[in-house]
């Protein structure tokens, strides 16, 4: 194999299209074309891209080239997500800020002109990466979402929602995260589950007129006990009471499990007997209701606990549903940043929610109410930016209602392609089933504004909905500029002020459509024209059927414009070698570009198309990235050097090229086979069956056709002979550049400019994308070939099983298939693969073949001149001579040694013809350009060779 500098060649290939500028001429060539349209997904510049950012552009790129080739007009327009949390955490960091308070004494302004640099950290690498990986983007315009511009359509989409009674404020249980001080959305949420172990309580709670009887509760939030308020049963489910030592309990019947042995049951009833009871609370507070009773409630189940619910409607969604519907009171017992409430007595005080925990444990085991402690392992939230545990709290948000959508976003749903296509019905399809109302609204700082404003006096409400609306214009749209903008209230003259709030970034992404053409403000056609809505691809990892693929048609369905995309590929995560997540704290991080610089773009590219499924977890493993660059890019460019090699720029191709020989019909027939499969396979958003479909070609051209066609090239019988055999090799290879360019366009560039003549494209990446001659399609023979090419490997197989070179020859193969039998070119094809002189069919073979082992002195001795051929063409090699170097040859061996004689003798014709030798002699000493001493079947003979 010539050793392949890719990353060298691709550094060459980036210079030459950037200073021919391809990219722009791939554009401006399909710029009349039917148009394919592409949303990017923004990324945020103020962190560093990884390798799953390759991994997104890389699949982005493939079909938005291979829709180029194809005449498609493909806008590709980039995008930086430069709001929320992220960009603000990471200023909180840099200025050493450890909470809202802190930003709002250093400043407002100051905090968002710092988020505003910040976004741009890592602008150059990003820039870089995208560059280097060629994945052709429009990185000198894209859209920015904190923009004016931008802020002023999503204003536009938020207006409209509102007018659609769509957009409402309500007081809800949230997801919140008490470092970060915001609720969060339902789709933010799904982004930070983790599994974690911690304890659970059973506890008593004692029954009212009743002594010594509990009703028996279990929890995994001891923290939120003080605001208990009721308990909730089943009505329909089996309870019993029971007696254990001196103490009753009252629990579900199929929950007795979680009881020690030696308990007797009393009686057993119905959960609607239980409705109205009343018990002590553990921490009594001041109501402003009737509370500490039982109540129905249709959501308790006996798969866990112990069928009785503690009820908090402070802390939680269901709780809070059934407190309203049950007219139950609600008790605030912790504080927005996450810490227990002082001064109402409750242990633990003054701490977080999760170390308060072991205070209630300890002061119910303190006072006998703890029953039982166990460790319980489930899912948890966490604050998907910073990693602090969310707690559910009740308080007051903007909400969207995608509860009055849910059908319209499953009918949406059902237009859309999805690869992997169990998504549309499954991940994503179940998302959508139980789609929440949307939690918009964030108590932060850096972020589009929520458009509201509200009458201080009369809570009149106003949304707007343009910059002209606002009625001053205003630099910069942001906190807390916009916060200075009033309005005489028209119902009551009261003052209007913006409520305090920005929205949730992902509404910024999801508006991306619209807000990037600043709709409809300007550009009206690229939407209501559809020159540029709905997408007909997008592609990111499978995290986004919660982020961005979601709020993209939650939005578009919101605003009565169906689906926002037609087709979607959905990634699988990149892991490490072991399966685990790359992170900082495992060391286990694999920068994109060290990995590119050592691989090459094209190898890192084609290992994660042909891997797995698009949609499967990618264990990313070095030593498959490097096994990928020798075998598959090894074998493609010395395929290509070959060519060279043994043709010469001077080659020139035939226009009306009609093949003859077996070989070239089937390795054309074969080509254009796979050019309609490839073609099919990314048709179909099919990446990996397009790419495996190539590389399998590949291993057939250069491991059937190449090598079988050697000699052709090497030792030809006549120019014609060569010449035909080069004109297939030419035609084949020039569309395998054409087939390459959209998976690995550095490298069929490459492969290109040096077959290219004067009247072709300066570029690959400005050729049409093959089509099939399927005039030219053979299936029988492909087949034939294949049969013809499983025998050679059976019989090869019996060589290697007895230990017999394949330069060894043979006298005969059986074969028990005779469907080959007429065709002599195929039969001759056995022959030379398996180096036997003879092929019999016979059909009562008990195996597929037969392989006759036996070797005469005539074989022996035939094998032992091949043994000299390849010794001699090494040193050819090491020489570094080519096929136009002729050689003296020059075999010295004991005077005595008959057997070496013979051999020379009747084999020096062939000898000399083979190795391309002017001359042979015999023993002369002298000094050789290369000599080398040999063995053959025990025979040492030396060999010299000098270039004449």
């Amino acid at each position: 194999m010539k050793y392949m500098n890719l990353p060298q060649i691709e550094q060459k290939i980036l210079r030459f299209w950037d200073k021919k500028k391809i990219f722009s001429k791939s554009l401006a060539k399909t710029k009349k074309g039917s148009r394919f349209v592409f949303f990017e997904g923004p990324p945020t510049a103020n962190g560093l891209p990884g390798l799953h950012h390759v991994e997104a552009r890389a699949f982005k790129d493939i079909i938005l080239r291979f829709k180029t080739m194809q005449g498609f007009f493909v806008e590709r327009k980039a995008g930086w997500d430069t709001h929320g949390l992220p960009v603000e955490i990471e200023v909180e960091k840099q200025l050493g800020l450890k909470s809202k308070k802190d930003i709002e004494k250093y400043g407002i302004d100051r905090f968002n002109k710092k988020c505003k640099e910040s976004v741009w950290r890592y602008k150059n690498e990003w820039e870089r990466m995208t560059a280097r990986m060629a994945f052709w983007l429009d990185m000198k315009n894209p859209y920015v979402t904190y923009e004016n511009y931008y802020i002023e359509s999503v204003w536009h989409i938020l207006k409209e929602i509102f007018d659609k009674g769509l957009l409402y404020k309500g007081q809800r249980v949230v997801p919140y995260c008490p470092r970060c001080g915001t609720a969060l959305s339902s789709h933010e949420v799904a982004l930070g589950y983790e599994t974690i172990k911690e304890a659970s309580i059973y506890f008593k709670l004692p029954i009212k007129a009743e002594n010594s009887s509990y009703f028996l509760v279990w929890t995994t939030t001891p923290w939120t006990l003080p605001a208990n308020t009721a308990l909730a049963v089943g009505e329909n489910i089996n309870y019993v009471k029971v007696k254990l030592g001196k103490e009753k309990y009252i629990l579900a019947r199929e929950r007795l499990g979680v009881l020690p042995e030696g308990y007797e049951i009393e009686s057993e009833f119905l959960g609607g007997a239980l409705v109205g009871r009343e018990y002590e609370p553990l921490y009594p507070m001041k109501l402003d209701k009737p509370g500490y009773k039982v109540v129905a409630a249709d959501f308790v189940s006996v798969e866990e606990g112990t069928g009785i619910v503690h009820i908090a409607p402070s802390f939680g969604i269901e709780d809070m549903e059934l407190g309203e519907k049950e007219s139950l009171p609600s008790v605030m017992t912790v504080e927005l940043d996450g810490n227990v409430t002082k001064g109402l007595g409750i242990p633990g005080e003054g701490k977080f929610v999760k170390e308060a925990d072991e205070d209630i444990k300890a002061d119910l085991k303190k006072r006998r109410m703890l029953f039982k402690e166990e460790m319980y392992e489930h899912e948890y939230p966490f604050c998907w930016r910073c990693d602090t545990p969310l707690i559910y709290y009740a308080k007051i948000s903007w909400f969207i209602k995608m509860s009055s959508v849910r059908q319209k976003l499953l009918q949406n749903n059902e237009e859309i392609n999805w690869e992997p296509a169990h998504l549309k019905r499954g991940r994503f399809g179940e998302w959508l089933r139980e789609a929440k109302d949307w939690n918009l609204s964030r108590e932060r700082f850096w972020g589009t504004p929520l458009p509201i404003w509200e009458c201080e006096k009369c809570h009149q409400l106003k949304a707007i909905g343009s910059i002209r609306e606002l009625g001053k214009k205003l630099k910069d749209l942001h906190r807390p500029h916009i916060d200075k903008i009033t309005f005489s209230c028209p119902r009551c003259s009261g003052a209007m002020k913006r409520v305090p709030y920005v929205i949730d970034c992902w509404f910024d992404s999801g508006s991306m459509p619209f807000a990037q053409w600043h709709y409809p403000f300007e550009k009206n056609n690229k939407i209501e024209e559809g020159e540029a809505f709905p997408a007909d691809y997008i592609c990111e990892a499978v995290d986004q059927t919660r982020g961005w693929f979601y709020t993209l048609l939650a939005i578009s369905t919101l605003l009565g414009k169906g689906t926002s995309y037609k087709n979607v590929i959905c990634l699988g995560h990149v892991l490490d070698a072991k399966g685990q997540k790359m992170s900082k704290s495992k060391g286990n991080i694999i920068m994109p570009l060290d990995v590119i610089n050592q691989f090459g773009s094209d190898t890192v590219r084609w290992y994660l198309y042909t891997i797995n499924q698009a949609g499967e977890p990618k264990r990313f493993d070095l030593k498959d990235v490097k096994d990928k660059f020798n075998r598959f890019f090894g074998t493609l460019y010395n395929t290509f050097i070959f060519f060279q090699t043994y043709t010469g720029r001077s080659f020139r191709p035939a226009k009306n090229y009609k093949p003859k020989n077996i070989l070239d019909r089937w390795i054309i027939s074969l080509l254009n086979s796979r050019i309609i499969k490839m073609t099919d396979g990314l048709e179909h958003y099919d990446v990996v069956t397009a790419a495996r479909s190539f590389e399998s070609f590949i291993d057939d051209l250069s491991n059937w056709y190449v090598r079988r066609s050697r000699r052709r090239f090497q030792k030809p019988e006549n120019e014609k002979e060569k010449n035909e055999a080069a004109q297939t090799l030419y035609y084949v290879l020039v569309n395998l550049s054409k087939l390459a360019a959209p998976f690995i366009p550095f490298i069929a560039e490459e492969i290109y400019l040096n077959l290219k003549k004067s009247k072709m494209p300066e570029s690959v990446h400005l050729c049409d994308w093959p089509q099939a001659d399927k005039k030219s399609i053979n299936k029988n023979l492909e087949g034939e070939m294949a049969a013809v090419r499983e025998i050679a490997a059976l019989a090869l197989a019996e060589r290697a099983g007895a230990g017999i070179k394949v330069r060894q020859p043979l006298n005969q193969l059986k074969v028990k298939s005779s469907k080959l039998k007429a065709d002599k070119e195929l039969l001759e094809l056995i022959k030379d693969e398996v180096n036997v002189k003879e092929i019999i069919f016979e059909e009562t073979l008990k195996g597929e073949i037969k392989l006759d082992k036996k070797i005469t002195k005539e074989l022996k001795e035939e094998g032992m001149s091949r043994e000299l051929i390849r010794s001699v063409q090494d040193m050819r090699r090491q020489l570094g001579l080519t096929r136009k170097d002729s050689i003296l040859i020059n075999f010295q061996y004991p005077v005595s040694n008959n057997q070496l004689k013979k051999l020379i003798d009747n084999w020096a014709g062939f000898i000399k013809k083979e190795t391309l030798s002017r001359e042979l002699t015999i023993g002369q000493k002298i000094k050789f350009d290369q000599e080398k001493e040999i063995e053959l079947e025990g025979n040492k003979i030396k060999v010299g060779i000098n270039k004449i």
